[in-house]
């Protein structure tokens, strides 16, 4: 049986090849996916390691209350502390650290880097061995500033350069005096770094005296457990706290490892896809083999063969494909996986330099999901094989479904559709995190039945087919015939392609709604013309709103100021606005109440006061960031969204209780409303500083939804493989579906229907089968994107159903051009067959 296994292997070497192909793609998907990441990991915490070089110890300021609040200001790492971390026993040196944002403007004037990945620091001393200089000298002095080498190289500056450098105030414009290099893990990642000596860092970052952390390193034969213990008695007990730099650095391993599993997670839910369409081929293989060498396998059986070895011999057929199939996926997967990381940095997504690193366990990952899915997808014909009778198989009377199995499988179809589709529609009632399970749930059970019922589906929807395909003569008559005479193998056919536009179409109508949400929302919650902010998300200097008031043409502003407080024991933020403007620069529908913000009276979102019991004419204490208490009044339950929400309080009541106020924005209404001549004028008028940006209403729509359409366009990507895979799948059935009907072919021939005619049969036989797949998946991407925005729509008030019709056009069409190319070398090889050789055929 093992040799007659291979035997059968070789002899039908064109057959499976497809088969090989399908579980080569998903293979080299998984082990590229493991490769790529395991590769981007290692380079992350290498270069991470070496950032604790030059550090044994760290000490940062603790950060708590006598009460174990959040409310209330940070310890700081003084200059005393600094000293005495540089006298502990065993200490050998200490640096104070300072660090803040910082941004750098391109010869352009525009921002390097991302602006979260925008960081700036000092330098310590003449020489620090954080960053060793690569040309050029340390900084002194306000005008002097030392960028990194990546930076550098992007922007095209060289020592000597003068550039425009901004932290949270005006744009300053020191020379570039040094280029260094650095293990810094936010320059890995495409972001920038700028040094300046110690006093001016102090100065720019607001921590004149103080530090943000110590960095001491140990003396020789003194262990980084010895050194914290000498740093833990000599500091200030509850005000500082010490971690070795193997700690760190173990934490930034697991850090980076927990961020990487989610990328991996994900690139290995389209591989598993990929891997799934692909067992719809493999199967369909496997059963158009047995069926094709029915009276074989019963000869084998006559001969004393069991229906155990018959089933050993398919399964056995299935490994030598499976292992061939997860060699050379796994040898692809490696070149996807260099070609990954050398795709980031063309991309602008800087990573360390570091090795490819190929684990023991991608290459049995690799091994095991070839092999496994190949043998469990075989397993069933497998099974049906060993159970055709020998003499029925002889005769060729053991071949149709019966009509028993037929009810079954549209019994058993109908019951997991009805409970797919239960489950979805009572997911869409539950709240958005209640309901992700659920609808899950219900998405595999409404798709696996949906795949059990295609053969019975295939009949109605390839008939309603049959008046476009008149046109085509007696080859579209033959082609209609064609698909339906094996519903099963048309099913399984048509199914690898429905599941990958099925999620190509829910992604599509969720995005679409999605971006119309955004819009809505950013034009009914703010009637501002601009929104003023900070490139990476930080606060803005109050002097950006004074300034703003100052400039002419401004009708209206208002600083959106955040505050820690507590209420009723619990910590809340209160959010200062300009009482008087806010209503003019807001459109926020009011529930109750009316909107007014002086005083003591403050306006609350919906949810908010929900939570506290509260209504118009409500009061409540809060207790402010400096431990004073006062006693406020709702005057308004509003709306609230994801743009604008909280408790609203006049900024000239919060203020007193401030210490170091700052705005996360700043609205602005102008009398020339939003263009790019008023855009213009307002960046003048801040400086260009490019740590400050300015979106009108449009620019913050598409900034939220840029990271929708990123992942939108990335899951077209990945799921361009399972649509790839899928091709394999039409062409292999075609291929074998004309190996079946050489005979039936040859008969066409000879009565007259010619070479033209019997291609033209073969591809409109394949763009049927597509485009059956095709009407599948679109129906039900549309209706997944429906359930899923009814969960958003529970969270988002502005949400409402898009369907992108002219996209799904799109898709219909990609399924056709898929059916008409997939067809191409199986209606070829059709034509050229001897009518004569076809004919006697068996």
């Amino acid at each position: 049986m093992f040799r007659t296994a291979l035997r059968n292997v070789l002899a039908h070497k064109a057959r499976l090849l497809m088969t090989v192909l399908a579980v080569m793609l998903g293979v080299a998907f998984v082990s590229g996916t493991l490769v790529f990441t395991n590769t981007i990991s290692n380079a992350f915490q290498n270069s991470s390691a070496k950032g604790f070089d030059q550090v044994d110890v760290a000490v940062k300021a603790k950060y708590q209350d006598d009460k174990g609040d959040t409310v209330g200001k940070t310890p700081e790492l003084t200059q005393a502390m600094l000293d005495t971390s540089a006298k502990v026993p065993g200490a050998a040196s200490a640096t104070g650290v300072v660090n803040g944002f910082t941004a750098i403007a391109d010869k352009k004037g525009k921002l390097i880097g991302g602006g979260f990945q925008s960081e700036g620091g000092n330098y310590w001393g003449g020489k620090d061995a954080r960053y060793p200089l690569k040309s050029g000298t340390a900084p002194h002095g306000s005008g002097e500033v030392a960028i990194d080498s990546e930076t550098a190289k992007r922007a095209g500056y060289k020592v000597g350069d003068t550039v425009r450098i901004s932290v949270d105030g005006p744009v300053l414009s020191p020379k570039i005096t040094g280029i260094f290099t650095t293990d810094d893990g936010n320059v890995a990642a495409g972001g920038s770094l700028a040094l300046f000596d110690t006093a001016t860092a102090q100065k720019l970052f607001g921590k004149a005296g103080t530090y943000d952390e110590i960095d001491v390193k140990a003396a020789a034969g003194t262990s980084q457990a010895a050194l914290k213990t000498q740093l833990d008695s000599a500091l200030p007990k509850g005000l500082t706290e010490t971690t070795t730099a193997k700690k760190l650095a173990d934490d930034q391993a697991e850090m980076i490892a927990s961020s990487m599993s989610g990328l991996k997670s994900g690139l290995l839910v389209f591989a598993g896809i990929a891997l799934f369409v692909g067992t719809f081929i493999i199967a369909n293989t496997f059963t158009m083999l047995v069926a094709q060498r029915t009276k074989e396998l019963a000869l084998l059986r006559a001969v004393g063969a069991s229906r155990r070895q018959v089933t050993r011999s398919v399964l056995l057929e299935a490994f030598v494909v499976g292992a061939v199939a997860a060699v050379a996926g796994l040898l692809a997967g490696i070149g996807i996986g260099a070609g990954l990381r050398a795709l980031m940095g063309t991309i602008g997504a800087t990573v360390p330099d570091g090795p490819l690193v190929i684990t023991s366990n991608t290459v049995l990952s690799a091994l095991a999901v070839g092999i496994l899915i190949t043998m469990l997808a075989a397993w069933l014909p497998g099974r049906r094989a060993a159970k055709i009778p020998p003499v029925a198989a002889m005769s060729s009377l053991y071949a149709t479904a019966t009509t028993k199995s037929l009810v079954l499988r549209n019994t058993l179809g109908a019951l997991f559709s009805g409970a797919g589709i239960a489950v979805v529609i009572a997911a869409t009632s539950m709240s958005g995190s209640d309901g992700q399970a659920p609808m899950g749930v219900g998405a595999v059970l409404l798709i696996i039945g949906v795949f059990i019922l295609t053969p019975l589906l295939s009949r109605p929807l390839i008939a309603a087919s049959a008046p476009v395909l008149r046109i085509f003569g007696i080859s579209g008559k033959l082609a209609r015939q064609n698909s339906v005479r094996n519903p099963r193998r048309t099913a399984a056919t048509a199914s690898a392609l429905m599941i990958g536009l099925t999620l190509i179409t829910g992604m599509t109508v969720m995005a679409g709604s999605l971006q119309q949400a955004i819009d809505k929302m950013a034009s009914s919650a703010i009637s501002a013309d601009y929104i003023v902010s900070m490139a990476n998300g930080n606060q803005l200097s109050p002097d950006v709103d004074k300034t703003l008031t100052t400039t002419s043409g401004i009708t209206a502003s208002s600083p959106l100021r955040n505050a820690p407080s507590r209420i009723d024991g619990k910590t809340e933020f209160l959010t200062g606005v300009n009482g008087s403007a806010i209503g003019k620069l807001t459109d926020l529908k009011v529930d109750s109440g009316t909107f007014k913000v002086a005083g003591t009276q403050v306006v609350v979102d919906d949810d908010t006061a929900k939570s506290y019991g509260w209504k118009a004419g409500s009061t409540f204490t809060t207790h402010y960031e400096d431990g004073k208490a006062q006693q406020l009044t709702v005057s308004a339950v509003y709306e609230g969204n994801a743009l604008i929400r909280g408790i609203m309080l006049d900024n000239a009541t919060l203020a007193p209780h401030q210490t170091d106020p700052a705005d996360m924005q700043i609205l602005v209404k102008t009398a020339d409303g939003a263009s790019s001549a008023t855009k213009d004028k307002l960046e003048k008028a801040l400086g260009s500083n490019p740590a400050v940006k300015v979106q009108d209403k449009k620019d913050l729509s598409d900034s939220i939804a840029q990271v929708f359409t990123l992942i939108l366009n990335m899951v077209y990507g990945l799921l361009a493989m399972a649509v790839i895979v899928a091709v394999l799948g039409v062409i292999n059935t075609l291929a074998m579906s004309v190996f079946e009907r050489s005979q039936e072919i040859g008969m066409l021939r000879a009565i007259g229907l010619d070479r033209k005619g019997i291609k033209r049969m073969v591809r409109l036989e394949s763009l049927v089968i597509s485009l059956f797949g095709g009407v599948l998946g679109i129906g039900l991407g549309v209706f997944f994107g429906w359930a899923a925005g009814e969960l958003i729509g529970s969270k988002m008030a502005t949400y409402e159903l898009v369907i992108p019709w002219a996209r799904m056009a799109l898709f219909l069409l990609l399924a056709g051009t898929v059916g008409v190319l997939a067809a191409l070398w199986p209606a070829r090889r059709a034509a050229k067959l001897n009518m004569l050789s076809a004919i006697k055929s068996e």
